[in-house]
């Protein structure tokens, strides 16, 4: 009897310990609530065979810093932070592509500011993030003015700094991205001197360590059919996604319905057009110096296009 007691009582520890060493985890990094907001607005994490481990960042160089760490699995990123990390060795692929309208990524200055053009900027001094979406669109739009990179005074601060930064006139500019765009525009603070639209090609990716793509492909596949799922909802009425988005960062719902509402983010292959708008965006930064050509990846080397057929019926 004895020996049956103990024989029953290692099954039972057994039994206990089962499901959690045969559930699998998939640990994503958000930004500001982006995607997780999205989906849980969507309703799209219903019924997950696995667990997902949420961990919010305040942009993506940490997000990215913690994947090459790997204490994430993957994350949402934009393009130009991905590029960067790519290029510094970090051993990163993106999975799944995005589209968007550039309003919200802008070069902003003061309302009372005397600048009125990007040539005006000669000379001044803006702040952004090292490496971001923010520093891509000043670099494009110095292209654009017919200005060399290094015309301008980068001060590279993270975006609540940055923010400070102008209203005090410590800095001429700041080039930022959402929601500190429509925050700042719908407080009245703010003047966008040039937005992204026509000179950054508005991608933006969700990315896996090499790690991960190799050992949680189901997982991730998974995952990207319901983030894809998400954003077509979220495409055609954004003001739901918006509700919850507001909740759980604790802004007005102005704010996440304008960016939404402008955006129109939308999923799409990961095909020749945007292998080609990453690798230009690659070659942009090889022209400003801030990657040396002998480390700047190629495109195709960095974008994992067999996804796309899971998003497919999606998009």
């Amino acid at each position: 009897m004895r020996s049956l007691v103990l024989a029953l009582t290692g099954l039972l520890a057994f039994l206990a310990l089962a499901p959690a060493r045969a559930e699998e985890v998939l640990r994503v990094g958000d930004q500001r609530g982006n995607a997780r907001a999205l989906m849980e607005a969507a309703g799209v994490l219903d019924g997950l065979p696995y667990r997902l481990e949420w961990s919010e960042f305040p942009a993506a160089a940490p997000l990215l810093e913690a994947l090459n760490a790997g204490a994430i699995d993957a994350g949402g990123v934009g393009d130009a932070p991905f590029t960067f990390a790519a290029a510094a060795g970090v051993p990163v692929k993106a999975f799944l592509a995005f589209r968007n309208r550039q309003d919200g990524l802008a070069i902003l200055v003061r309302s009372d500011s005397p600048v009125g053009a990007v040539a005006d900027l000669k000379g001044k001094r803006i702040a952004t993030n090292r490496g971001s979406i923010g520093h891509q669109v000043v670099l494009a739009a110095l292209e654009e003015a017919g200005l060399p990179a290094d015309s301008v005074q980068f001060r590279f601060l993270p975006p609540a700094d940055a923010k400070l930064a102008l209203a005090s006139e410590a800095v001429d500019a700041w080039a930022t991205w959402e929601p500190y765009t429509s925050t700042a525009e719908l407080a009245g603070l703010v003047r966008v001197v040039r937005d992204g639209n026509g000179i950054t090609p508005g991608l933006s990716y969700a990315v896996a360590s090499e790690a991960a793509l190799g050992t949680k492909r189901a997982l991730l596949t998974d995952y990207a059919a319901r983030l894809a799922r998400a954003r077509a909802w979220a495409l055609t009425d954004p003001a739901p996604y918006a509700k919850v988005w507001s909740k759980l960062i604790g802004l007005p719902e102005a704010v996440p319905l304008r960016w939404f509402g402008r955006a129109q983010y939308r999923t799409v292959p990961i095909d020749d057009a945007v292998i080609a708008d990453e690798q230009r965006i690659i070659d942009l930064y090889v022209r400003a110096g801030l990657i040396p050509r002998a480390r700047a990846p190629q495109a195709e080397a960095i974008l994992d296009p067999s996804f796309s057929e899971a998003t497919a019926a999606v998009r």
